[in-house]
């Protein structure tokens, strides 16, 4: 029977999204895996692969349609043997978008959904893919004791297609963690923009629509400010000596194309930090907390209408050049919007440096479930009392830790920071 193809979630915060291109065509056939368009989340521009095989009977929702609704049909697939005549009068209701989509679900969901054919199985109703009730009917198999771990449970070919007759019940699919991102909250209605245009009467100015990612940061960070207990912690943090030891390891990895920034220094400073000071590197999970063993560290980048926080995976375990590699590849990506979800989703921790904009000192908002953000400001030239007494001349840089207190209490936020100062005055030791 023909199946719909709907609107995937492709990030936990996507609400709907622009169907960008369409890279298969009615009467095209199409096999697990295929790419089959390009969707536009508040993210990102990601590829969107078919689940099951089939041939495309008819596509509901043209490329470039805005505003496609998560969970919505946007084509409808045939199997062997079906024709566009088999659509029957499905297609133009399926067309229409849905009036209450489903919200966005976390990663598990970001795969092509197609609309769920029952099967009867000793009375229960059994949702299944076409291709997956070939493949469990050719092997005997009971679609009742098979657990999908497709959308809302489906049973797809990666379920069944391993499988035999004896095979033992499947364990139910894996729950998403707690601690992945929920659905941004809708940001607080204040005044309409008609009663805040009425205030401008005469006035010249430009409208400007909000994109995607405009809305999702003004509803998280919003989110965060009422909902977090934040609180501030300020370091100074002398830079000459990682300054001196930069400089001697661009020499040496010059003629590997290679070049440390100063922020690849903090990263590795703040990674080891977690590990040093294992209780902070935690997250919230509104009823418990996350302890993690990786330091898995974000780091904000700055694109054209908004930003991305990449995460360096395990960060304590690499080295400067290894960090600064990856961290020049994501930031790359990430101004083309090509990151795939699981590389800006997740990490304990953040950083957000804004010492090449000149910014002395700020305080940066905490990105949920995070339990601690850094902001970074520029080094400069400032007078310091040396131990000896002495007054001299050092790069100063100042630093302040946003800390969850829900997650970190006021005096282990001052011993992470204090182990981030250390690491930083203190560059060789990061190597040890």
């Amino acid at each position: 029977m023909p199946t719909e193809i709907l609107m995937p979630a492709l990030s936990p915060t996507m609400e709907e999204g622009t169907l960008a291109k369409w890279l298969v065509k009615e009467g095209d056939e199409v096999s697990s895996g295929d790419v089959m368009c390009e969707i536009e989340t508040d993210k990102a521009t990601m590829e969107f692969e078919a689940v099951d095989e089939g041939i495309i009977g008819k596509i509901l929702v043209p490329e470039g349609s805005e505003g496609v609704q998560v969970n919505a049909p946007i084509a409808i697939l045939l199997e062997d043997g079906e024709s566009a005549d088999d659509i029957g009068t499905a297609a133009p209701a399926a067309a229409a978008p849905a009036a209450a989509a489903a919200p966005a679900q976390p990663e598990a969901a970001s795969a092509p959904v197609a609309a769920p054919a029952p099967v009867k199985a000793d009375g229960m109703r059994i949702f299944a893919s076409p291709l997956a009730r070939r493949i469990a009917g050719q092997k005997g198999l009971d679609l009742s004791q098979i657990a999908g771990s497709g959308p809302h449970g489906r049973i797809v070919k990666a379920d069944v297609e391993g499988l035999t007759q004896t095979a033992a019940p499947a364990q139910s699919a894996p729950v998403a963690s707690t601690a992945a991102a929920a659905p941004a909250a809708a940001a607080p209605a204040g005044q309409s923009s008609d009663a805040i245009a009425k205030m401008y009467e005469g006035r010249e100015y430009e409208e400007i629509s909000l994109n995607g990612m405009r809305k999702t940061i003004a509803a998280r960070l919003t989110e965060a400010k009422q909902t977090v207990p934040h609180f501030y912690l300020r370091r100074d943090i002398q830079l000459d000596a990682l300054l001196a030891f930069r400089s001697q390891l661009n020499k040496q990895l010059e003629p590997r194309g290679i070049k440390l920034s100063v922020n690849d220094f903090i990263i590795k400073a703040c990674a080891i930090a977690l590990q040093q000071v294992p209780d902070a590197n935690a997250v919230w999970a509104g009823d418990k907390v996350f302890k993690l063993k990786p330091s898995d560290v974000a780091v904000a980048v700055a694109i054209e209408g908004g930003l991305f926080t990449p995460v360096l995976q395990d960060a304590e375990m690499k080295s400067l050049s290894a960090l600064s590699t990856e961290m020049k590849d994501l930031a790359s990506r990430a101004r083309d919007r090509k990151l795939a979800p699981h590389e800006y989703q997740g990490g304990s921790f953040a950083i957000s440096n804004l010492g090449m904009f000149g910014i002395d000192n700020f305080d940066a908002v905490i990105n949920p479930p995070h339990g601690a953000i850094l902001a970074v400001g520029a080094g400069a030239k400032k007078p310091v009392v040396g131990s000896d007494g002495e007054l001299a001349i050092a790069t100063v840089m100042s630093v302040t830790l946003s800390v969850d207190h829900r997650v970190i209490d006021g005096a282990m936020g001052a011993e992470l920071l204090n182990a981030i100062k250390a690491n930083l005055e203190a560059p060789m030791t990061m190597l040890a």
